[in-house]
């Protein structure tokens, strides 16, 4: 087991790709902090479900985008397991619309999550880490950050924010021997690109070169092994997991 005696906090831990990543972190042996902001009673049914596992799963509430609160999160949780080894920033949200009718709560609203979110935990996990002087993060970048749709200015935005966030900090902590890499996930089947999904139809196995909609097993597969040692040689990359659909031509 890669993460057996290892500590995990996982943000948007409730669904989607981040209860992936928790699943897959915990049936590995981590102690996950699971977070989230949504009422933690869909965490409950995780939290039943790897009752079995050889990790743990411990549900917090908190707002990714209060500073205030993250630090205290991160604080209790350092005094409590006395190490953290792996940050997985998977919270965030969407809300699209064309630049033109776009409003300030839908561009601010995914800054603060995507964004402000992801770095407000980084900063927060900083100093633990160092002080154990090995760690692990992962932020939850995507496609959209290249290849963005209509509509998507403030996700693209957000997720371009993340790629350069990861490298930035790649560099400033890898003298402390704590690794920093994002991943760029495509067409998944969550909650999230359910809309997305619904517009493009059929048609969208199509242009995918491996014919599939992605799961979010096949990206939490991916978190794994960058926060574990079979990657202790890679920092400050980003690494897309779309089934081949940003290479185009189609």
């Amino acid at each position: 087991m890669r993460f057996e005696g290892q500590t995990a906090i996982v943000t948007g831990g409730s669904r989607g790709i981040g209860r992936a990543c928790i699943k897959q972190l915990a049936s590995e042996g981590a102690r996950v902090a699971l977070v989230d902001l949504c009422d933690l009673e869909e965490a409950q049914g995780l939290i039943e479900e790897l009752k079995d596992a050889p990790g743990q799963v411990h549900p917090y509430q908190a707002d990714v985008s209060d500073a205030d609160q993250v630090r205290k999160l991160v604080d209790d949780l350092f005094e409590q397991w006395e190490r953290i080894d792996v940050l997985v920033n998977s919270a965030g949200i969407v809300k699209d619309g064309l630049m033109g009718t776009m409003t300030d709560e839908q561009w601010q609203a995914v800054i603060n999550v995507n964004l402000t979110g992801s770095y407000n935990f980084c900063r927060a996990v900083t100093q633990p880490m160092m002080m154990n002087r090995k760690g692990a993060i992962v932020n939850m970048s995507s496609t959209g950050a290249e290849f963005p749709s209509r509509g998507q200015a403030n996700y693209a935005a957000s997720k371009g924010g993340i790629n350069g966030l990861t490298k930035a900090l790649a560099k400033e902590l890898a003298s402390r021997n704590i690794r920093v890499n994002a991943v760029a996930p495509g067409m998944i089947e969550t909650g999230m690109s359910a809309a997305v999904r619904g517009l493009v139809g059929p048609k969208l196995k199509e242009i995918i070169p491996l014919k599939r909609i992605g799961q979010p097993e096949d990206v939490a597969r991916v978190v794994a092994f960058l926060a574990s040692d079979d990657a202790a040689y890679i920092t400050g990359q980003v690494l897309r997991v779309d089934g081949g659909l940003s290479l185009g031509g189609y």
